[in-house]
């Protein structure tokens, strides 16, 4: 089974308006067990098919796209952030209500993305491949949101599906917080990511 989503995954514009509110509120429903807040300032939102197929029926209706290739770029930008089996993928963002001090943050916290770390059991930590085809960063400041791919080594996978605990953390040299463990909630619903 695929876990990409395709056309026919899809409510045309008019099916999507009519049930909309119901389906927002299950997508939302669904989303409080995949945000993962590390500190004050920083959360994991663990993307799957639903927060992913939730987000193109968003741009299409927004966008007001109806045409085939519209669509099928709208597919192309998101399925990439659906887990495969094997991986965890989220979107990381770090959170400063402040604009001034987020940009303050931001130039102190280069290169946090690659500081981020997942942990199953007793196994090795798992740091993140990120941005895989983006630019988030400069010389001068990182971005406030990053793509993470965590990928796990099959006895890993096989200790999630298990039951065993997960722990989350950062280690940059200006932001040191961990998760131990993650909430059972959101590693229930990371445990389904896992094939």
């Amino acid at each position: 089974m695929s876990h990409k989503l395709s056309r026919e995954d899809l409510y045309s514009l008019e099916e999507y308006a009519e049930i909309r509110p119901e389906y927002r509120a299950r997508v939302m429903q669904h989303k409080k067990s995949r945000r993962l807040p590390i500190g004050p300032n920083a959360a994991l939102y663990f993307e799957d098919r639903l927060t992913m197929q939730y987000q193109i029926q968003e741009m299409l209706r927004i966008e007001r796209i109806f045409e085939a290739n519209g669509i099928q770029e709208e597919l192309d930008a998101y399925n990439p952030l659906i887990p495969d089996g094997s991986n965890w993928k989220a979107t990381f963002m770090m959170e400063y209500s402040d604009e001034e001090e987020r940009r303050q943050q931001l130039a102190r916290l280069l290169g946090i993305e690659k500081h981020i770390w997942m942990q199953v059991a007793d196994f090795a930590r798992v740091t993140p491949i990120a941005d895989e085809d983006l630019e988030r960063e400069d010389e001068e400041k990182t971005s406030s949101v990053h793509f993470l791919r965590f990928e796990l080594a099959p006895e890993m996978v096989e200790a999630v599906r298990k039951g065993a605990a997960i722990s989350a953390g950062i280690d940059h040299s200006h932001y040191t917080y961990s998760v131990d463990p993650i909430p059972q909630d959101v590693r229930d619903s990371l445990a389904k990511d896992l094939a």
